[in-house]
């Protein structure tokens, strides 16, 4: 066998996420449709990404909530170069901030829409596309 032959390791999938037990209610709840946020039980603020405790108060009397999945884009980016796999397969494709309807912001991407046709401001609502067969993103598309 020449060194040619030895097969190299796979490189691990930039899109995948690293699941932890305070994350994993987030994934398990995005692979059924659902999208959830944290409210805080002593302030009730209501932030987002997942975290086991409140970044406005510090407390850690957090619960996951099901978020609408309305909200607004706050800005964005539409990406044309990105060589890593399997992104490059997606270009271009857009870079968002989207405010939801319950207050925290969030990065995603918006998908179903044309990038000439996207305005700061505009109405979004979640949706989810898997991208292995263990987890689900949730992406936006315009409402």
């Amino acid at each position: 066998m020449s060194e040619n032959d030895v097969k190299k390791p796979a490189k691990p999938r930039a899109d995948l996420p690293t699941v932890e037990p305070g994350t994993a209610p987030y994934w398990e709840a995005a692979a059924r449709g659902v999208l959830l946020v944290a409210e805080c039980g002593d302030c009730g603020a209501i932030h987002h990404y997942p975290r086991p405790f409140c970044p406005s108060c510090w407390s850690e009397n957090v619960s996951a909530i099901e978020c609408s999945g309305h909200g607004t884009l706050y800005t964005y980016s539409t990406v044309y170069m990105n060589d890593l796999h399997p992104f490059k397969d997606r270009l271009p494709y857009v870079a968002a901030i989207i405010e939801l309807a319950e207050g925290p912001r969030l990065m995603t991407n918006i998908e179903g829409c044309e990038p000439a046709d996207l305005e700061v401001g505009m109405a979004v609502k979640a949706d989810f596309r898997p991208i292995s067969d263990d987890y689900t993103a949730t992406v936006f598309r315009p409402a």
